[in-house]
Formats: C-alpha cells, structure tokens, sequence
C-alpha cells in the first residue's frame, strides 16, 4: 500500500535528493563556522560551566541594570 501511494506522488525521486543536499550543506556550514570561529569566544565559552558565582559579564549584559 504504502509503496503505491508513493509511486503515485509525482516527481517523488526528486525529494531524497533534496534532502540530501540540505544535509550536506548544514554539515559543510558547520564545519565552516568551527575552523572560522574566533577563538577566544571558544575559550570564554569552555570556562563557562566552571565559573559559577564568578562576575563575568555576559555578551549582551548592561552594567546600569541590576536583578
């Protein structure tokens, strides 16, 4: 049944295909963004989970406004 259905979608070879190539670029996108990325942002971003309770400000925190 199910291989009826999609034998009668037109065009349906064509989908795996794209799929492939979404998969293909994200991967090679990704690949891209960790040879590129600046490394010191990569070093901030490692210490992270240890320096609970230090004050590091984040990236987009204001000095003006307090919690």
């Amino acid at each position: 049944m199910t291989k009826n259905i999609l034998q009668s979608i037109d065009n349906v070879a064509i989908w795996p295909v794209i799929s492939f190539v979404i998969f293909f670029l994200f991967f090679i996108i990704l690949i891209w963004y960790v040879l590129t990325v600046d490394k010191s942002f990569i070093h901030y971003m490692k210490g992270l989970p240890v320096d609970e309770g230090t004050d590091n400000k984040t990236f987009d925190q204001d000095e003006t406004q307090h919690p």
